[in-house]
């Protein structure tokens, strides 16, 4: 049973779901609602060939309390009545956090798919969801060579699997039927011409929850010498118009969120991407496009190597220069390896619960 519930764990999901419909497994995938934007929900499933879920709880919005205690609520009697081998839960949302105790108060064996990342960052709820689940859960499938190391540092080896980053999976495969439909030649919908552009997201509590905070970063992006395409979330959308700040000014071209496949034809036709968001970070770095993420810290150090992604906490220090130089900076030269995998982590978690349900039935 996969347990989902925002936009993140959507296009994780589509290359587990590929992987177990290749197997004679019954996978039961269950939509906590946590993501009930169609351009956050729906879009995904339908974009990435996802199985519509079995069971979609409708949970919507809350205070992380409420909605991580609603969620867990609601899965008790879904997981009770199914009694799946495993409960698989992805990433670090409110939702994974509650399918994860769910599972583990019933007993039922819990594996988390993106284990052992860290930003060491206490103030950040994910950070909290990611630390509690993995010492909840029974397998822990590691993306990174570097989240093993975090997990054996906390006392979690003898459950870590090393199975590369399902994401990978997804972004390769759409990446190269974009370029096979040569879709990269036009330019994004919410601008009138084909220009060189930067591609951005904005939706962290922590950027968008304070007025000075948000319309520090919403003028550092509109003062840009060049088009910025800004993909604006809900939460963005909700906190600029509570706060008084007009986003659509300056260099800034507001579009709603992408579906996945336009959102990596977006990446590849821009010239570089401004971020507070963990995974278009990677997404960057995979199509080889130059990233500056708003934050003080990554869970995706592996980006950081070479220059391809910059932290950039405050594009008011030390000066508008030194932000102008950063956000359109050229792509490094150096190779970027492949920490992330080579694409085909979704088959290894298949057989990684096959060969844990094993050996617990050996026992």
């Amino acid at each position: 049973m996969s347990v989902v519930g925002a936009r993140p764990q959507f296009v994780k999901l589509a290359a587990v779901a590929a992987a177990f419909g290749n197997t004679e497994h019954h996978h039961t995938i269950v939509h906590t609602g946590q993501h009930y934007d169609a351009d956050l929900s729906d879009v995904f499933f339908t974009g990435l060939s996802i199985p519509e879920p079995h069971v979609h709880l409708s949970i919507g919005s809350g205070t992380h309390g409420v909605q991580t205690g609603t969620i867990l609520a609601a899965l008790d009697p879904v997981i009770a009545a199914a009694r799946p081998e495993w409960v698989l839960v992805y990433g670090d949302t409110n939702s994974t956090l509650a399918g994860a105790l769910s599972a583990a108060k019933q007993h039922i064996p819990v594996a988390h798919l993106e284990a052992g990342l860290r930003s060491f960052n206490r103030r950040m709820p994910e950070e909290h969801n990611r630390v509690l689940t993995d010492h909840a859960a029974d397998l822990l499938l590691a993306p990174t060579e570097e989240a093993v190391h975090h997990l054996a540092a906390e006392g979690l080896a003898d459950r870590v699997v090393l199975t590369g980053d399902v994401m990978v999976d997804v972004c390769l495969r759409i990446r190269d039927k974009v370029l096979r439909d040569k879709a990269t030649a036009a330019p994004p919908a919410a601008l009138n011409a084909q220009e060189p552009y930067l591609f951005a997201t904005l939706h962290r509590a922590e950027n968008t929850d304070h007025p000075d905070r948000l319309a520090a970063l919403v003028d550092a992006l509109a003062g840009l010498p060049v088009p910025v395409v800004l993909a604006a979330h809900p939460r963005l959308l909700a906190r600029a118009e509570d706060f008084g700040i007009k986003l659509d000014n300056g260099s800034l071209h507001i579009s709603r969120p992408l579906p996945y496949a336009e959102l990596i034809r977006t990446v590849l036709g821009s010239r570089g991407v401004i971020t507070d968001s963990g995974g278009l970070q990677k997404e960057a770095f995979l199509l080889e496009r130059v990233c500056t993420t708003l934050r003080t810290e990554t869970e995706w150090p592996e980006t950081l190597r070479g220059g391809w992604n910059t932290l950039v906490p405050d594009p008011r220090e030390p000066g508008s220069q030194a932000w102008l130089d950063t956000v359109l900076r050229p792509a490094p030269r150096s190779s970027r390896g492949m920490p992330y995998g080579d694409g085909k982590a979704a088959p290894r978690v298949v057989r990684a619960l096959e060969d844990h349900a094993r050996g617990s039935q050996a026992r």
